[in-house]
């Protein structure tokens, strides 16, 4: 259980709101003033005057219905606090603080504190002094293929990672265990051992030279063992603070800002207040009792504390959600015991946005309250800001996880809630079960409902004041009519979180075109990042890294997979060829036959086959389905192992001495069915219902009815094939593929039939087949049911599992359990709400610069966080790059704009377009292009080239077949360049009237 205290006024009675089993609130007294905070998002006008902590439970309430909250208003004693397992302050007196940190620490119980004051925010964790860290690390531990172990003193093992690895799987240090690795066995079963890295592939793990020779397989194992650590009381870490920073320059600012904290806490209790807004008499007060806390002369930066006094009054709703996420955060490593605790101070601001021009001229009086719920926020940059924030226009492309909590951000700043102001989100999904536990905006009344038009609500409803527009399309070159460049033109900034490479750099190149501003943010667990884009100061966003496709080998896959990631995926190929691709091919065949016309013979063949195993093989009943199931449970996890150890025994060699099932091959065992083994039924059941959904047969869920049918089933001995080839590598499986068994293949061992007369009877078969369908009573349009794997299927994962298990224990590969597979099969990036909470707080922190119309690049910042660590970095933008294009220098964002208006009024032709260069630039253009369409070309004969310069531009477009096309992007090549100047030019835009 904790206890988390909230936002209160400037009084010893500040209280926090709310309380559950999991979390408690401290008392709160007072209600809510005449203005919600800004950052309080669970308030609205309709909470004033209630009580803080009761109208904050309600709305905390409706989150998770699972998690009982409720509202305590009493006084925090000592017997009250006793109950809780992590207790969280924030925004509380330092006296409070001191005392309920020494209650805390002397009974175990994990304490937090978590403050922020205007653009400056402290972090505080003392989990005792005996906290045990179950599992430190991030991801899952590593596990790595065993190549080969060597005799000696020490052993050297080489081990092969898997092909979505990147470096080195293993550090100096970490400990391993070995499972599965036949002649060196007495490794197996063993303590863990530490392991020295030699480099990618190889590991020292000690004294071998007494044990019997390696010989093959084996895993290797990465163990996390529990840490313990200790850590000091609040009362003594102020004295002697142990700060956590990104990078050891960074610890000067951070021991100020410990000082400035501390100096205000004390500002407080002399005055009774926080220091007024831009007031230098109170900002110089504070940093006299900074000076005071400070034992070294010349330690403290006055500057940094002078700024965060002169601002410390202010509510920001961005630092709010950074701050809260970091705590949240910590709870949770309190809770789980997952991760490393903060050690132990952390300290964040963001005082680089008082370097905007004319910030530091803002006065007193610019900053002084307005009766308004952004008195805050115009605290620190001033009412005339607040002013600008409501004229914005911004556009949100998604609203996924962090696309709601930038929604509810902008609500709270006021972002779009003045005249002039719009706030368009767009997102095409709908709202999944799924989506709950993370993305805040939504509830389970919602499901099903579009993303943004939900969202676009729950924003009127926390600032009704805000003008948002729900859209539910894609960004992309399909809805240019909808965005195009006008659109783009007219906004002052685009904020976007979204999950596909093509999608975000398509919106990157839109903003680039339009010369808009992006914040590009993404998650992927604990980890985050936010990127600035801005026209002409900051380099273009950086493509990322094109990830893992989650392809293999196909020979890997059917015949020598390492790892749980490949039997996983074959699995996936296995639901799809199961089905999927049977059932939209029958459906096809039967709606026209004449489509296999339009396939290569070898694909034809293909289909042909698994139409016919579809047609042939449709069940009438349950029963049907199960003994489907079961017999292809024979073929994969047995016959196919077999014929595989037929072709390629234990013992077999590639050559003299060097065994085949060796390295990367590890020698499977063929399987027996059992009934009673709880995998072997859940492949049976989860397969028969699926193979029953596809044919529109009712399905079955009684186990027991399931068992017997399985254990009345006898079926004939496998005969392995002789002189059957197996493809060693991919090259040699495309050309051999038609001869090599499936395990969903029924002919397995059979002799066939040339591919042209197996071709030409299976279609002859088959269209007897379907005239008998069509003309009967049994005929359904369609007549199958095609099913696409959806990992929030329940069946599907259940199938997925048990089939990538069973293969798994073919090869003695470690099996995955069902979360673990519905994630790697599934392709789930991990995604945590404190993550996405805290990117996009500091996306917001962009915002207030952009907003600003700030043109100095120092001032804004790129973030990356990890919050397994806690750590924050932020540097500043790289300036654009440059390059030299007809004798001058130009930048990246730089382009050649021009109105293609000719002297007679009408829009220019491609000769006047020419003429402009010339002029304008003085060049002389060998070709003009618009995509791949050739407008101009100087090699062209004297006919070609008279008729290409007398076109008009848009002749070119309705020959494209884009006549409403009015802004084009030209691509010009000039006389006397040099090849290096081939993807170095300025663009050319144009502007047709």
């Amino acid at each position: 259980m904790g206890m988390v205290p909230s936002r209160g006024p400037p009084a010893s009675a500040d209280r926090a709101p709310w309380s559950t089993p999991l979390w408690r609130a401290a008392p709160q007294t007072h209600g809510v003033p005449h203005r919600a905070p800004t950052p309080q998002f669970l308030l609205g006008e309709s909470d004033v005057g209630q009580n803080r902590a009761e109208a904050s439970q309600r709305v905390l309430a409706e989150l998770n219905p699972h998690v009982v909250v409720a509202a305590h208003t009493g006084e925090l004693s000592e017997a009250f606090l006793a109950s809780f397992q992590v207790v969280v302050l924030t925004e509380s007196p330092l006296e409070e603080q001191l005392r309920i940190g020494d209650f805390c620490h002397a009974r175990g119980i994990c304490f937090i504190v978590a403050d922020a004051k205007g653009l400056a925010g402290q972090l505080f964790c003392d989990f005792g002094e005996c906290f045990v860290v179950d599992d430190p690390a991030e991801g899952d531990p590593v596990r790595a293929a065993v190549q080969h172990i060597s005799q000696g003193n020490p052993g050297v093992v080489t081990y092969m990672g898997a092909e979505d690895s990147r470096g080195h799987l293993f550090c100096d240090g970490d400990l391993v265990t070995f499972s599965g690795v036949e002649g060196m066995t007495e490794l197996n079963g063993r303590e863990p051992v530490p392991v020295h890295v030699l480099d990618a592939f190889r590991l020292e793990i000690g004294d071998t030279s007494s044990f019997s020779p390696y010989r093959c397989g084996g895993l290797v194992s990465q163990v996390r063992l529990p840490q313990v650590h200790s850590y000091e009381p609040l009362r003594r870490a102020l004295a002697e603070p142990q700060i956590q920073v990104a990078s050891p320059e960074d610890l000067p600012r951070s021991r100020s800002l410990h000082a400035a904290f501390q100096a205000l806490h004390a500002f407080r209790g002399e005055q009774g207040r926080l220091p007024r807004p831009r007031a230098p008499v109170d900002a110089e007060r504070v940093l006299e009792l900074a000076r005071s806390l400070v034992a070294q002369e010349g330690s403290l930066d006055e500057d940094v504390v002078r700024a965060f006094a002169s601002v410390s009054a202010g509510d920001l709703c961005p630092m709010a959600a950074v701050i809260g996420a970091l705590a949240a955060q910590e709870v949770l490593k309190a809770i789980t015991k997952k991760f490393l605790p903060l050690d132990q101070w952390l300290y964040f601001d963001a005082l680089e946005c008082l370097a905007l021009e004319g910030a530091a001229q803002l006065t007193e009086d610019d900053c002084a309250p307005r009766g308004s719920r952004y008195d805050g926020q115009i605290a620190v940059f001033g009412a005339a800001f607040q002013e600008q924030l409501g004229r914005q226009k911004y556009l949100v492309v998604g609203a996924g996880a962090i696309g709601c909590e930038l929604l509810k951000n902008f609500a709270m700043m006021g972002l779009a809630a003045g005249p002039g102001g719009d706030l368009t989100v767009t997102d095409m999904d709908t709202v999944a079960l799924s989506n709950l536990h993370r993305q805040l905006l939504y509830r389970s009344a919602d499901i099903s409902k579009p993303k943004s038009v939900v969202a676009a609500a729950a924003v009127r409803h926390m600032n009704p004041s805000v003008r948002v527009t729900a859209h539910q399309n894609q960004v992309g070159p399909a809805t240019e009519p909808l965005y195009g460049d006008n659109f783009f033109r007219r906004l002052d900034g685009v904020a976007s979180a979204l999950d596909t490479l093509e999608a975000r750099a398509y919106l990157e190149s839109r903003c680039f075109r339009c010369l808009t501003p992006l914040l590009d943010s993404g998650t992927e667990g604990p980890r985050g990042n936010v990127l600035a884009m801005v026209p002409r100061l900051t380099k273009l966003l950086e493509p990322a890294g094109a990830p893992g496709d989650g392809t293999f080998p196909r020979c890997t896959l059917r015949y020598f997979p390492r790892t749980i990631h490949h039997t996983l995926q074959w699995a996936r190929d296995e639901f799809e060829g199961l089905f999927q691709l049977p059932a939209e091919h029958v459906n096809r065949f039967m709606e026209d036959p004449a489509f296999l016309e339009q396939l290569p013979a070898g694909k034809a063949l293909e289909v042909l086959e698994q139409v016919r195993g579809s047609l042939w093989e449709r069940p009438r009943d349950w029963q049907d389905c199960v003994h489907w199931a079961r017999r292809h449970w024979q073929s994969c996890y047995h016959d196919a192992i077999t014929q595989l150890l037929h072709t390629f025994p234990p013992e077999h060699e590639t050559s003299p001495g060097v065994p085949f099932w060796a390295e990367d091959r590890s020698c499977p065992h063929p399987l027996t069915f059992d009934p009673d083994n709880d995998t072997h039924l859940e492949y049976i059941l989860a397969a028969a219902h699926l193979f029953a959904q596809v044919h529109k047969v009712p399905p079955c869920s009684d186990r027991a009815a399931t068992q017997t049918i399985l254990r009345s089933m006898v079926l004939p001995p496998f005969a392995p094939q002789e002189g059957l080839q197996i493809p060693l590598t991919e090259e040699r499986e495309e050309v051999q593929a038609p001869a090599v068994p499936r395990c969903k293949g029924t002919t397995l061992g059979v002799p066939v039939p040339p591919d042209g007369v197996r071709l030409a009877v299976l279609t002859q078969d088959l269209m007897q087949r379907r005239q008998e369908l069509v003309g009967g009573e049994e005929a359904q349009v369609p007549l199958m049911e095609p099913i696409h794997f959806e990992k929030d299927n329940n069946i599907h994962v259940d199938f997925i599992t048990a089939a990538s298990n069973l293969r798994a224990e073919n090869y003695g590969i470690p099996p995955a359990d069902w979360l673990t597979s519905k994630r790697i099969a599934g392709r789930i990036v991990p995604a945590i709400i404190t993550t996405t909470a805290a990117v996009a707080g500091l996306a917001c922190l962009e915002v207030y610069k952009l907003v600003w119309g700030c043109r100095d690049p120092s001032c804004y910042r790129n973030s990356n966080l990890c919050l397994s660590n806690c750590l924050l970095l932020r540097i500043q933008p790289l300036p654009p790059p440059t390059y030299q294009y007809g004798g001058r220098e130009w930048s990246s964002w730089d382009r050649l704009e021009m109105r293609a208006v000719g002297a007679d009024g009408q829009e220019m032709t491609v000769q006047e377009v020419l003429d402009w260069l010339q002029r304008t630039h003085g060049w002389t253009v060998t070709m003009l292009l618009r995509g791949h369409t050739v407008l101009y070309d100087r090699e062209e004969d004297e006919e070609t080239r008279t008729r290409q310069r007398a076109q008009r531009l848009s002749e070119n477009l309705e020959d494209a077949g884009e006549p409403g096309q009015r802004e084009l992007e030209l691509y010009y090549v000039c006389e006397g360049e040099d090849a290096e100047a081939e993807d170095a030019r300025p663009p050319l835009l144009c502007s047709l009237p």
